[in-house]
């Protein structure tokens, strides 16, 4: 019986507990490998974007944290820091191709944002990405995006048709880059 109320008893805080803190315990994981291992070219400093150059498989191409096991598509990874104020997201102009910018906020572990085909098209784009409570100006031709959060986990995803489509790809994956505002 005293068993059996202890089981109860820890289930019944276990199991809120572990609802409430696995994501972020998984999205700070996440961080931490970015920031110290990176996608396969090293570490990747707060506020950079890096391009993985391969599809490989997740394990040969180091891409393994952002990598789903699809070898039609590169990913692109990074932190966002907006403490010191907003940055800039650049997208290049895509041609129709497919591509993704997910925006995860850490805290929540939920996407409050996307860039990309099916929410902004494939022209070239300028995203003004802000934290909570950010009052300045946003520039003409910018599109401003909120965060609920200060730190931004960062997922893009370019389509590569087929080998022979791997550089044209890979040379669009690097062209999604982060800046500060006033660059």
């Amino acid at each position: 019986m005293v068993l059996a109320v202890a089981a109860v008893i820890v289930w019944a805080v276990g199991a809120p507990a572990f609802i409430l803190l696995w994501p972020r315990i998984t999205v700070h994981g996440y961080k931490q490998a970015i920031v110290k291992h990176g996608l396969g070219g090293g570490p990747i400093p707060i506020n950079t974007l890096y391009a993985v150059p391969t599809t490989a498989s997740p394990a040969e191409s180091g891409a393994g944290l952002m990598a789903t096991g699809a070898d039609d598509l590169l990913y692109v990874g990074g932190w966002i820091n907006l403490r010191k104020g907003p940055r800039v997201l650049h997208v290049p102009e895509m041609a129709g191709r497919y591509y993704s910018v997910q925006l995860t906020d850490p805290s929540e572990s939920a996407n409050f944002a996307y860039v990309g085909v099916r929410t902004t098209g494939t022209a070239a784009g300028d995203f003004l990405l802000s934290g909570p409570g950010w009052k300045g100006t946003v520039p003409i031709g910018f599109s401003q995006i909120s965060s609920p959060n200060n730190s931004v986990l960062v997922i893009g995803r370019v389509f590569v048709e087929n080998d022979s489509d791997l550089s044209a790809a890979y040379a669009l994956a690097q062209q999604i880059q982060l800046t500060p505002l006033n660059q």
